[in-house]
Order: structure tokens, then sequence, then C-alpha cells
């Protein structure tokens, strides 16, 4: 595993929070909670290698379009400071936070948010933070992986970036049968380095 990481090789550790990786999470993901030891030894290996650990975490207002109680398609979930928004108590935090959602945009992908009535996209930090790294390969981690691990291996990649997703530090939603391997699928079509 550490040989992973090194000069130009970040961590991204995707929404590794209570809403989707504690059973009790209003938008658990089943297994979620068991990847956290395996991500904690990810960014023990990348922290002693010098690589940069990123954190995405999503961060909603109690009313959006992005809730279906506002005419999305996902319960409320990740509230701003809620429980459900915290990090899995058991996960180490050891790098910068890119939130995303604050303002009720669709943040599925770290490097971006999209407005859900307009369409409009914009960026957020991450990519900006890579590139004043020189970071050339990108390690994706987390949850979920049919939606922003997969969106943000996807967009790393039409950033130029080398991806690496190792599956075992994933967990999928399946919303709909089969959508982890149309995820895997899409992500190794688009270079992900799936393993």
């Amino acid at each position: 595993m550490t040989a992973r990481y090194g000069p130009r090789v970040a961590l991204l550790v995707v929404d590794v929070q209570n809403d989707f990786a504690d059973p009790a999470g209003s938008l658990y993901v089943t297994g979620g909670e068991e990847v956290v030891a395996g991500i904690n030894a990810e960014i023990a290996a990348a922290r002693a290698a010098g690589s940069p650990v990123f954190y995405s975490q999503d961060w909603h207002p109690a009313r959006t379009p992005h809730f279906v109680t506002d005419g999305g398609v996902w319960p409320p979930h990740c509230v701003a400071d809620t429980g459900g928004a915290a990090f899995h108590p058991d996960l180490t935090v050891a790098g910068e936070v890119i939130r995303k959602g604050v303002d009720g945009a669709d943040g599925y992908s770290a490097f971006s948010v999209r407005d859900p009535e307009s369409g409009d996209q914009r960026s957020t930090l991450l990519g900006q933070r890579l590139a004043e790294l020189e970071v050339t390969t990108l390690v994706v981690v987390g949850l979920a992986g049919d939606h922003c691990v997969r969106e943000s291996a996807l967009e790393a990649r039409g950033l130029g970036l080398t991806v690496l997703l190792p599956l075992e530090l994933t967990r999928f939603v399946n919303l709909r049968p089969g959508d982890d391997q149309r995820s895997v699928t899409a992500m190794r079509e688009a270079g992900v380095l799936v393993d």
C-alpha cells in the first residue's frame, strides 16, 4: 500500500460521514462502517510517504432541492452541524476538508457542485489544491462507490489525473440493482485503475 504514495500522489477520502457510514444514518450505505479501518491504514500510508490527504464532506442546509422533501431524490442527510454530517468517529481526519452542497447544490463529485435548479456547475477548491501541489495521481476511497466516489474519480480523470480506486475501500448504494457493476464499468472505461 505504501508503494501507492509519494511525490505528486494524493489521497481523497470521500464522505465517510455518519449518515452514510453508520447503520443508524439517514442514508446508510450497507457496510459503510466496514471500510473505516482500511481507509485509516491508507491515510497512514499516505502521510508516511508525504502525500497530502483530502476529505470531502457533504454539508447541506436543512432545506435543499437535493432532498426528497423539497423535490429531490435523496432523504435529508448530512445537514450542516448535525451528527449525521460529522465524520465517522473512528475515521482519522488529518488533512484539508472540502465541503460540498453547502448552499443546497448537488455535490456528488468532490471537484464540483451543481445548482439543482439551474444546472449551473462550479468548482470546489480541490482541483486548485491538487494543481498547486503538482499532484498527478489521485487515490480515491470512501462512500458511495456508485455516486460520490464514482463522480469524483471520473472528474479527476477528466482533469487528466491518474486515478486509483481500491474497491475494498468503498461500498455501494445500489439504488437500482446493478449500479455497482455499472459504476465500476464506467470508471474502468474512463481509465480509472480499479483494483
